[in-house]
């Protein structure tokens, strides 16, 4: 009953068109369907045709990983002012919002129409509602095929569902089309509490399930194509999502309201943890029957070289076991573009011409990494947090991590692995591009005249930084400057990452954590080479005690995810279900004075930019063109 309740009320709502909210044809979609059909009922007339129209529904999926992700820019990611190869505000959508603010004349990455910078979301959930409508009408197409088809056309329509709710908070449900006949007053949608959106989502994700593979069989031609596995650890993220601050029992929206009175955000509900939890351990489960499991890069270097190497390992060697669910896509996809938009130049006989660095960690993430120790340095009782920034020489017993012979911030010695394989530093090492010898790697000097320093107005590192994490080891270049990049895949979900939701929906739900808690962390950290949780703590941190609480353990648990998924496009998402986004992301972005030549002069903490995000900044704003057109939207509070 509750589902033929749902379908009878959500019917009198229809696709957001583009142009306008009154359908007088279905002229205006035509353009989309794939190969220039002339009609929809073509797209549909046999297997091929029908198969296109499939992939087209996937080429809607978020660009996550590449510049123009909204998500790619937070308080541990920035870029130089001046570089025009990126200077398009389409390009850098969140980037601009953080440094300018939005505006709900032409909101960035509006993916509610698919404009400035967006992804017309909205409009491939339509598509998706025709795929199901007319997919029996496709004559040679196998009856397991049709049923596979149908249940990847559902996730995807439940998951472009939640990437809108995430983003503008409720939405309107578009369950199926209206036809050309309806009237004015049933195609002038609403938007619906919050709640009865997660569950709708969450149920077509549960109907769509069974019906899907468990793993990909013919990874040749699939790969990217979604599983059992994918949903349910699309699901479980969905979950934890609905439990979270921003969604559960947000007192800043109790007065933001329906047309009826009613309100988008209900009061704080326990029980939604309890529900995070199930599907989180159902994603476990289900991702380890598929194969994934955390990914090891084992080589014949040292166990030191070979944990930092690791890092970029993980996110680039292509469709490794890590990887729940990835984008792929030629032409939508570059690994070229995010390798040379983020390298350092290391030799400038070569590199000169083809990169340009300007996507760039900050002072803030350096300092997001934990000490050796395995805790964060300003909590370790052994680490000189108050000195950090101040400069020492090297010596050969960090010669794994650092040139001996040099200056170098204390802020770059005796750090946890991941550290040394997620950022380039001045007084580093870089490995790969050419160079696959750990007692051969590239140098890297980023002081205004070294090689890796500032050359022109355009290209340089605007913390005096560089992302090494992202960059695929096995990119190589020609002495003639030309780079060769090696094409992988960017996982949207890896194992790690449902690891950790699974951890905090558990810590949320129960008085104090326990060994299921910090077992879930602990592998993620003993991937990384760290102690247990409760080893570091107990030995190293100034509260030794921080883990055996549940406000401490979130904390754990919340450090944990900023420092294994950093630079993924998952923190600024992070910070908004947290609520705290508003003070995160608050404050001046520093990084090392790149201009300076000297150890004095570039060892001097900079402001590069200042952030101001508010309450307002958390849900995008719908464009105001929108709300003229349809007098049932409400705008979001604060615009």
């Amino acid at each position: 009953m509750k589902n033929l309740f749902r379908i009878f009320k959500i019917k009198t709502f229809v696709f957001i068109i583009l142009s306008g909210y009154v359908l007088a044809s279905c002229e205006s979609y035509l353009d989309v369907v794939p190969d220039n059909i002339a009609t929809i009922d073509n797209a549909f007339t046999d297997r091929v045709q029908a198969e296109k129209f499939l992939f087209t529904l996937y080429s809607y999926l978020p660009m996550i990983g590449i510049i123009n992700h909204e998500g790619r820019f937070d308080d541990l990611t920035w870029r130089g002012y001046t570089a025009n190869v990126i200077s398009n505000s389409n390009i850098c959508c969140t980037w601009e919002v953080l440094r300018n603010g939005n505006r709900s004349s032409n909101p960035y990455s509006n993916n509610w129409e698919g404009m400035n910078g967006g992804t017309p979301l909205f409009q491939a959930i339509r598509k998706c509602n025709i795929m199901l409508e007319k997919i029996d009408e496709v004559r040679d197409l196998d009856a397991f095929e049709k049923i596979r088809w149908s249940a990847e056309t559902k996730f995807l329509k439940a998951y472009y569902h939640f990437l809108l709710l995430q983003q503008y908070g409720p939405i309107p449900i578009i369950d199926v089309n209206l036809p050309v006949s309806a009237g004015n007053e049933e195609v002038l949608v609403e938007r619906l509490p919050v709640d009865e959106v997660f569950d709708y989502i969450i149920d077509l994700i549960d109907e769509a399930m069974p019906e899907l593979p468990l793993l990909i069989e013919d990874a040749t031609i699939e790969m990217g194509r979604v599983t059992q596995a994918a949903a349910l650890a699309v699901k479980a993220k969905i979950a934890v999502t609905a439990a979270s601050p921003l969604f559960n029992g947000n007192t800043t929206y109790s007065s933001f309201k329906n047309t009826q009175g009613q309100p988008f955000f209900s009061e704080y509900d326990p029980d939604k943890w309890t529900k995070a939890v199930a599907a989180c351990k159902q994603a476990i489960d289900t991702c380890h029957r598929a194969g994934h499991a955390l990914y090891e890069y084992k080589t014949t270097m040292s166990p030191e070289t070979q944990k930092i190497v690791q890092v970029s390992r993980i996110i680039t060697d292509k469709w490794n076991e890590e990887h729940v669910w990835g984008i792929a896509w030629p032409g939508r996809f570059r690994q070229n573009e995010i390798d040379l938009l983020q390298g350092p130049v290391l030799d400038r006989a070569v590199h000169l011409s083809g990169l340009y660095g300007v996507v760039n960690p900050t002072i803030k993430a350096a300092e997001m990494f934990y000490s050796n120790h395995g805790v964060p340095i300003e909590e370790d009782k052994f680490y000189d947090y108050e000195n950090r920034y101040e400069t020492v020489p090297t010596t050969p017993v960090n010669n794994k991590f650092v040139q001996t012979g040099r200056q170098t911030a204390l802020l770059h010695l005796n750090r946890e692995y991941r550290f040394y394989g997620s950022i380039a530093f001045d007084g580093g090492w870089w490995f790969g591009w050419g160079r696959h010898d750990e007692n051969n790697q590239w140098p890297v000097n980023t002081k205004n005249g070294e090689v890796s320093g500032q050359r022109s107005m355009e290209r340089f590192s605007c913390s005096g930084m560089y992302i090494k994490k992202l960059i695929n080891v096995e990119g190589s270049w020609s002495s003639a400057g030309n780079y060769t990049y090696v094409k992988t895949d960017y996982p949207i979900l890896r194992m790690a990452d449902i690891y950790l939701l699974y951890a905090e929906a558990l810590n949320e739900q129960l008085p104090a954590p326990n060994d299921g808690v910090w077992d879930y962390v602990n592998l993620v950290r003993e991937r990384a080479g760290l102690e247990t949780v409760q080893y570091s703590w107990t030995n190293y941190a100034k509260n030794p005690d921080k883990y055996t609480t549940k406000s401490g353990m979130r904390d754990i648990i919340r450090r944990e995810r900023n420092i294994e998924l950093m630079f993924e496009c998952h923190r600024y998402f992070d910070l908004r279900r947290w609520n705290i986004a508003q003070t995160e992301l608050t404050g001046p972005v520093r990084g090392w004075n790149y201009m300076g030549s000297t150890i004095d002069d570039y060892y001097q903490l900079t402001t590069i930019d200042d952030i101001l995000f508010t309450d307002r900044d958390v849900l995008t704003p719908i464009r105001t063109g929108e709300l003229a057109r349809n007098k049932n939207l409400i705008q979001n509070p604060g615009w």
